[in-house]
């Protein structure tokens, strides 16, 4: 944590291992607490966690006695307060691992409910009250319509992130795999929308994305509305898969102690390691430097070191040039 005083509802840096995970709000600490207080709570059957926290923590947290006097913990992609579902948490060398699975930039997927008829100022339903509009005219057949433009409009913008030329071989290889998606930094891409629940004026939507946020799907509950001469409020966002892991993976607040956490986390070794393995490797294997072989390889290096070399030899002249001017 960041030493100092913690303010209400003023962002904290969590960082592990030397590496800036993110930040989380002040708000979301009581989770960290609870999960610390329930563990250190259980009889350790194995060695003793022995670390050393700042006196801030622990008057903080409320811990007392060695046995968890630190425990790092990182949080995965996050939850804004009013969305609930699949939280990731990394503990101890998972810290790593949550860096890792964010570079593979995997797909989130999330359950969105929303009400026609209402607009309000965060898209929420319980946000002020703008507008209210007439609903009675719409049907399933044309949400779906409406769902299958905005599909067909971020499949278009996936490819454009990916960089990857679709009639090559690298682009088959890829999409055999399931493996198409942009792996740097781009605006947020569904990747598939579906209908799940309608009942006038409620409907429940299943979404898949990339790099999106909570309230930017609230928003595109709004604009579905409005694309139906409507409006829309969305009255739910949870999350029910991040990347590997699911709603089967996750635990409730009842099972926040040791021996259910430890289990958890070999059931999930498994899958995450072949993730990683599948995803990172392929990428690298369709790189244009992994397909060069030991000489090209080679050739390469010493084409950029004469180049360098050749910029040197003529700053250096220019620099004498002005010299003797």
């Amino acid at each position: 944590m960041r030493p100092g005083g913690l303010r209400r509802n003023r962002p904290v840096w969590v960082a592990s291992q030397g590496v800036t995970l993110g930040r989380v709000r002040v708000s979301s600490l009581p989770l960290f607490h609870s999960l610390l207080h329930r563990v250190s709570s259980q009889p350790c059957a194995g060695p003793r966690l022995s670390c050393e926290a700042s006196r801030l923590q622990r008057a903080r947290f409320g811990l007392r006695g060695p046995r968890f006097r630190k425990l790092k913990i990182g949080a995965g992609h996050r939850l804004d307060v009013k969305a609930s579902g699949v939280f990731v948490l990394g503990i101890g060398h998972g810290n790593k691992l949550l860096t890792d699975l964010y570079n593979c930039h995997l797909t989130k997927v999330y359950t969105v409910g929303g009400l026609f008829g209402k607009a309000t100022d965060d898209f929420s339903d319980t946000g002020n009250l703008i507008e209210k509009t007439t609903f009675d005219h719409i049907t399933r057949e044309k949400l779906e319509r409406i769902l299958a433009v905005i599909q067909g409009t971020n499949q278009k913008a996936l490819l454009m992130y990916s960089n990857i030329d679709m009639k090559t071989q690298e682009a088959y290889e890829l999409a055999v795999k399931g493996l198409i998606r942009p792996m740097g930094k781009s605006p947020p891409i569904i990747t598939a929308i579906r209908c799940l629940q309608f009942a006038l004026p409620e409907f429940q939507l299943e979404i898949h994305c990339l790099h999106e946020t909570q309230q930017y799907l609230r928003k595109v509950v709004h604009e579905i509305g409005l694309e139906l001469k409507s409006s829309a409020v969305c009255t739910q966002v949870r999350r029910t898969r991040d990347g590997v892991f699911t709603v089967d993976d996750a635990l409730p607040r009842t099972q926040w102690n040791l021996q259910s956490i430890q289990e958890a986390i070999r059931n999930c070794q498994l899958k995450v390691q072949t993730e990683l393995e599948k995803t990172l490797a392929a990428h690298e294997e369709n790189s244009p430097l992994h397909q060069l072989d030991g000489t090209q390889l080679s050739m390469l290096c010493r084409s950029l070191r004469e180049q360098h070399n050749t910029a040197e030899v003529c700053q250096r002249g220019d620099g004498q040039q002005k010299e003797r001017g």
